[in-house]
């Protein structure tokens, strides 16, 4: 074999060792690739197997604290266990649980019923002597019974009068407005019927059940129709609770879904309740119904708002926002829950990015010892909440920044990996998340809406859908009414029935007018019977089991 062959062979050879080089690389950019998506799918099935059968608290690793130097450590202790200046103080050691036991003395105001018990003639008889024993007192106990609720019936008798003399001009007395216009139900059943649904979670099918038990069979489709009439009495005053959060400095909101049943065709389509709570002053819950989640619906139930908007990082409120006259506001409960889920993808970083997270959210729960409420509206010294953020959250807050900053970089972060998701989403929505330090009234997190989407969330596990659009837009109303109530600390059932009384008689008021032309009720004809004020005005129906356990939540936070 002569040189030119030889040289010929070497640039074969060459060539094909470039080949093979270039084949290996190739499969290990597709192993890559793959592991890289085996990796994804093993994240997803771990998160959908913890939301079927899981715990669903983000709890945080105590030995993440290793993460920190000694220097850090100490002045985390420095910030949690013992925080500087007179602003924040600590509150009371933390006690253990106890039992709630017995419910305590039964209250005076329940009807009693005495059952006297006594001995046989028999064995009155003393064992000693053989005298008959005489009654020396009485060991009373009480025990709690139930009387099943019952129906009854109002008979409305109308008196006639005529004039005798000239056996003419006949009068009758007026009966009162109903609720429903020549409807069975009065305003008791019609408030049980309300609440039972949109605020117990029972199916009219299930009402059925329970009514037929009291002695009146009444059809669910009865009930349906009731509801849709009630909604459209109620809806005035939604509506005047919309225009009133619209004027808040700060409105919180959330979505959840609905299926809803399409007429005629037998198939559901995904729809969406939006409730939307305004501020202290205007402690108001108004749901919105839509039939899908675009834009359009944010855009248009808070069309002419100014203020500060509390919601997930959801694209459709970006038109809102660019504006100018709403301001975000993030929730940080919602980039913890990225971290969380990015502490088996790399648990050093994920578990430090939730060591600034818990100091920034004990400093929270210090303030809201320090600066407790005052009402169930939230009102509280916001000027000292805001002063203390500045004091001791925004360190905090400046050290997560620079630490996002500079782990950012690492080219371990891989792309599409949770890890990545975390730092995207808390680095893309960081000056919202901020945005909370500004003013005392602005939250920490968006829970407050979270906890209103839990009422259609567990409603619909019972009655899967709404029949129709107008169902849908009744079903919101609904919600508006039963949740002010709760927001407000008002017992429901009392003020749905006040509502299903008074509301009649204003049916040719200035509100009703308006929400028939379609425009803002600007009114104030109705604002006696918003929840707050009713409930100033009626003292005695406060919710008292609301009551207990907020005192309950602030003993164990």
């Amino acid at each position: 074999m002569n040189v030119a062959q030889l040289q010929q062979e070497n640039q074969r050879l060459k060539e094909r060792l470039a080949q093979l080089e270039a084949t290996a690389e190739q499969f290990t950019d597709q192993l890559a690739q793959k592991q890289r998506l085996v990796a994804s799918l093993e994240h997803q099935i771990k998160l959908l197997l913890e939301r079927i059968r899981g715990s669903r608290q983000e709890r945080i690793d105590p030995d993440q604290l290793l993460l920190f130097s000694l220097d850090e450590l100490r002045e985390i202790a420095a910030q949690l266990e013992q925080p500087p200046g007179d602003l924040i103080e600590e509150g009371p050691p933390g006690r253990r649980r106890k039992s709630p036991g017995r419910v305590g003395k039964l209250p005076d105001h329940l009807q009693r019923e005495v059952v006297r018990h006594e001995l046989p003639e028999a064995e009155r008889a003393c064992p000693g002597c053989g005298a008959q024993r005489e009654e020396i007192g009485v060991e009373s106990s009480e025990q709690l019974e139930l009387v099943p609720a019952r129906l009854k019936v109002v008979q409305h008798d109308r008196v006639k009068y005529a004039c005798r003399g000239c056996q003419e001009h006949v009068a009758i007395a007026d009966k009162p407005p109903q609720p429903i216009e020549k409807g069975l139900p009065g305003p008791g059943l019609c408030a049980h019927t309300v609440l039972s649904k949109f605020g117990d979670h029972v199916p009219l099918y299930r009402q059925e059940d329970i009514h037929a038990r009291l002695g009146k069979t009444i059809r669910r489709s009865t009930l349906c129709g009731w509801q849709a009439a009630l909604a459209q009495l109620a809806l005035p005053l939604v509506m005047r609770m919309k225009h009133l959060v619209l004027q808040s400095q700060v409105i919180h909101t959330d979505d959840t879904s609905i299926k809803m049943l399409e007429p005629g065709r037998g198939v559901t389509r995904t729809c969406k309740f939006w409730p939307y709570l305004g501020d202290w002053l205007h402690p108001y819950a108004v749901y919105d119904f839509t039939t899908s989640r675009e834009r359009d619906g944010p855009r248009k139930f808070l069309q002419g708002f100014q203020g500060y908007l509390q919601a997930d990082a959801y694209s459709g409120y970006d038109c809102i926002y660019a504006g100018q006259q709403v301001q975000e506001v993030a929730c940080w409960v919602h980039a913890r829950r990225y971290w969380h889920q990015a502490q088996d993808n790399d648990p050093v970083r994920a578990n430090t990015a939730l060591s600034f997270i818990a100091r920034l959210s004990q400093v929270e729960k210090q303030l809201r010892g320090a600066c407790p409420e005052k009402n169930p509206q939230g009102e509280r010294d916001f000027d000292a909440v805001a002063a203390g953020r500045r004091a001791h959250a925004t360190p905090i807050l400046d050290q997560f920044k620079a630490w996002l900053d500079r782990e950012s970089e690492d080219q371990r972060v891989l792309p599409k990996s949770p890890i990545r998701a975390a730092f995207t989403y808390t680095q893309n929505q960081w000056e919202a998340l901020c945005r909370y330090t500004e003013q005392g009234y602005l939250a920490y997190d968006n829970n407050t809406a979270e906890r209103l989407v839990k009422l259609p969330a567990i409603g619909r596990k019972n009655f899967l859908f709404v029949g129709s659009e107008n169902g849908g837009r009744g079903a919101a109303a609904m919600y508006s009414l039963v949740s002010s109530a709760k927001a407000n600390g008002v017992e429901p059932f009392a003020w749905l029935r006040e509502l299903f009384t008074q509301l009649p008689y204003r049916r040719e008021s200035e509100a009703f007018a308006q929400t028939r032309r379609g425009q803002p009720v600007t009114s104030d004809g109705l604002d006696d019977l918003l929840p707050d004020h009713w409930l100033a005005a009626n003292p005695k129906h406060v919710w008292k089991i609301d009551e207990v356990r907020r005192k309950e939540r602030k003993r164990y936070e």
